[in-house]
């Protein structure tokens, strides 16, 4: 059991370091180089994290304006998508585990 705390805090650890690269950050408004496709996969991943962090802030949002048009919203899109969609497979194959062992 400690090594499952162990390990979900490394990883809150590492989603917060992330996060300075969340989409409203100054990080694209004030550079001339708009956020590409792999940005777009990022902030796809961490839309639902960039929804309740813009509630505290204001200037975090949940997609990037400065952006470089299709290839960053193929990105986002293909990232929230797959993102939730492998969360609801992980929820149906422990429910079968636990059907075939209880």
């Amino acid at each position: 059991m400690g090594n499952k705390w162990a390990w979900c805090i490394l990883c809150f650890l590492f989603f917060v370091v992330l996060m300075g690269c969340a989409p409203g950050t100054e990080r694209y408004t004030s550079s001339e180089e708009p956020a590409n496709f792999l940005h777009g996969i990022w902030h796809g991943w961490i839309a639902p994290v960039s929804l309740i962090w813009g509630i505290f802030n204001n200037s975090i949002r949940v997609y990037e304006v400065n952006n470089t048009g299709w290839w960053y919203d193929l990105g986002f899109y293909m990232a929230v998508i797959s993102g939730f969609g492998s969360l609801s497979l992980a929820r149906k194959s422990k429910n079968k585990k636990c059907e075939r062992d209880c």
